[in-house]
């Protein structure tokens, strides 16, 4: 059973940091596809950040968070993360991270393709 549990969420001020987290348990591919989505009150879930858990192809990142936010996966922890710098209102959101086998490139950022979802955490930026 692949579990994902997510943490790091928190209120901030813009401009400010934070580091989210996923622990991800239960699977046992060579390589997964995991990436971070996020949804605002009465938005559409999107597509944040996403990479292949044991490959060198870069990431993926939505064009919103590019140059501001980071993803990285620790193979050895199987633990996702995403760094998330100069934080904006626009920012807040529920963050969500997913993983699946087998997903194309250019279906990484869509969130239908995920099979496996954590719980969320919360982010909320202040303006």
């Amino acid at each position: 059973q692949v579990q994902l549990v997510e943490s790091g969420g928190d209120s901030v001020q813009a401009g400010g940091s934070l580091r989210l987290s996923c622990k991800i348990s239960g699977y046992s591919a060579v390589t997964w596809s995991v990436g971070w989505f996020r949804q605002a009150p009465g938005k559409e879930r999107e597509g944040v950040a996403a990479l292949y858990s044991a490959s060198g192809t870069a990431p993926r990142y939505a064009d919103s968070v590019t140059g501001r936010f980071t993803i990285s996966h620790d193979n050895a922890e199987h633990t996702l993360y995403l760094q998330m710098n100069d934080l904006s209102p626009e920012d807040t959101g529920t963050y969500y991270c997913a993983t699946n086998v087998g997903l194309r490139w250019d279906d990484l950022l869509i969130s239908s393709e995920y099979k496996y979802w954590g719980q969320g955490t919360q982010v909320t930026v202040s303006s």
